[in-house]
């Protein structure tokens, strides 16, 4: 089976399909300030959504992995009139829904809804900013989670290492 047809209704989207890895920073106030690593692979089966899959691994000062971070994954659902949507599960108990729009190659998203089973820890909200900036995928996430305002938590930015070859 080859790589399926791109669905019409990503293409707003479609420069994020591959595997993308890269570096980042991160903090909040409730822990300290971090280096990580991190790997986005979007993918995608000929229907209307991206499949999306994020790991993170806390780097040590050389830039070696020293232990895995977080983990989570979802779908991209392509809307009429370049609107998003975004449901993501993470293994810690927290599901979110986020709604947002693409302009160009920037992507905003907003959480409409979050919501977390009784033993995941407090939080009620996220903001996050993609786009392809000189052929880099930068990224920036706020949040607002045990007691804190929204801030923000982490930022990176990812390469292109491979394109999109069939779903994963």
């Amino acid at each position: 089976m080859g790589v399926p047809e791109l669905h019409p209704q990503l293409e707003p989207i479609a420069f994020l399909l591959g595997r993308w890895e890269g570096a980042g920073v991160g903090g909040y106030p409730t822990m300290e300030s971090i280096q990580f690593g991190q790997e986005i692979v979007f993918g995608h089966n000929g229907k209307p959504f991206l499949t999306y899959r994020s790991r993170t691994w806390l780097l040590d000062e050389a830039g070696e992995r020293v232990r895995p971070l977080s983990t989570e994954s979802g779908f991209w659902r392509a809307q009429p009139e370049r609107q998003l949507e975004v449901v993501l599960a993470h293994p810690t108990g927290i599901v979110e829904i986020y709604l947002g729009e693409v302009v160009f190659h920037k992507i905003e998203l907003r959480t409409d809804v979050a919501a977390r089973t009784a033993t995941a820890k407090e939080y009620n909200q996220g903001h996050r900013l993609y786009g392809l900036v000189n052929g880099s995928l930068m990224w920036a996430y706020d949040m607002e989670a045990m007691g804190q305002p929204l801030q923000s938590h982490m930022s990176a930015e990812l390469k292109k290492v491979a394109d999109f070859t069939g779903e994963e």
